[in-house]
């Protein structure tokens, strides 16, 4: 990581403007995009992924990257893939030509979701810095922020990493540690991660311009991979202790949610905690329902559920649930 010493350089002599290519997405990036711009730096160019369909009316809805970029006035491109070789040439072609018109002196890469061909990585003189959530080389990969919940970390992080080929694999240039709290959703990490990482950048990028980034190589020991969250994980197996399914109500919010059957209907649970009873049940059945509560039986303990949402609905108070959908004690949830 670079030192104290030379951040304090970067301070003297690493504030000249940077012409800063940018590659993101969701809000994660765009944060960040939004502090590289307000520290002075000039963006020539963005690259984001192309409108997506979204809500009800399924319109076609560009990414907060390409919002941001339209409101600083960045030119914003926004090709299918970036391989010269792959399904999509001319896009590809087109977007090397706004990077090669853009003459960056960085390009920086959060959440972008394309992979970067070698070409790309090669042409800032700067290389291509990463703004990624996790505190390298744990959860390497495109779910950091949920997988360390869902897991059970104690703490995350922002690394900020010189890009190479691998996944995630080239060299660390800063890092901060970020607590993750009992109660963290990856909603509420996400933010305060995001928040970092734009600070972080900023640093980065001061250091770059002074020539006072010292890469460090990921350790051997300690690799883990963030695999995508799939919506299929969202549903609720009791047979799991409950402890890990509190955290993975924590990890799946606000997607792709925790959600069980009752009634006929999928029902979404946001909120839940661990119960210690001594009741002895098979998993998924309901040991208490008294209109206040709703307390079901897992692989080992129990879950206590306290925010749920019904198909159509909003999400409310498993109390106010249960006086349109009363359970009864040993009922059995899908």
């Amino acid at each position: 990581m670079a030192s104290t010493a030379s951040r304090a350089a970067a301070s003297d002599g690493g504030n000249s403007p940077l012409r800063v290519a940018f590659a993101g997405t969701p809000e994660f990036a765009a944060v960040a995009l939004k502090a590289i711009a307000e520290a002075g730096h000039v963006v020539p160019l963005v690259l984001t992924q192309p409108d997506r369909p979204a809500g009800r009316g399924m319109k076609l809805t560009p990414s907060p990257v390409k919002q941001l970029a339209q409101a600083l006035g960045a030119p914003v491109a926004q090709p299918r893939s970036l391989r010269l070789d792959g399904k999509f040439p001319d896009e590809a072609a087109a977007g090397r030509a706004a990077l090669d018109a853009a003459r960056p002196d960085v390009l920086v890469v959060a959440a972008y979701g394309l992979i970067l061909p070698q070409w790309v990585l090669d042409l800032p003189r700067l290389g291509c810095l990463n703004i990624h959530g996790s505190l390298l080389p744990r959860w390497r990969g495109a779910a950091p922020i949920h997988r360390a919940i869902e897991a059970g970390d104690t703490e995350t992080g922002i690394t900020i990493m010189q890009m190479d080929a691998g996944l995630d694999t080239g060299d660390m240039l800063l890092i901060e540690r970020e607590p993750v709290l009992r109660d963290d959703t990856t909603a509420r990490l996400h933010d305060r991660l995001a928040a970092l990482g734009a600070r972080l950048i900023v640093r980065a990028l001061s250091d770059a311009a002074a020539g006072a980034l010292v890469p460090v190589r990921q350790p051997e020991q300690g690799v883990t991979y963030a695999h995508k969250i799939d919506k299929a994980e969202a549903a609720i197996d009791w047979a799991l202790p409950a402890d890990a399914l509190e955290r993975r109500v924590r990890a799946f919010d606000p997607f792709p949610g925790a959600a069980f059957q009752a009634g006929g209907e999928t029902v979404k649970l946001w909120r839940a905690q661990v119960e210690r009873r001594d009741d002895v049940a098979a998993p998924g059945t309901v040991l208490a329902a008294d209109g206040q509560q709703l307390v079901v039986a897992c692989g080992d303990g129990a879950l206590a559920l306290l925010d749920v949402q019904r198909p159509g609905g909003k999400r409310a108070a498993v109390a106010q649930w249960l006086q349109a959908h009363p359970l009864r004690r040993g009922d059995v949830l899908g």
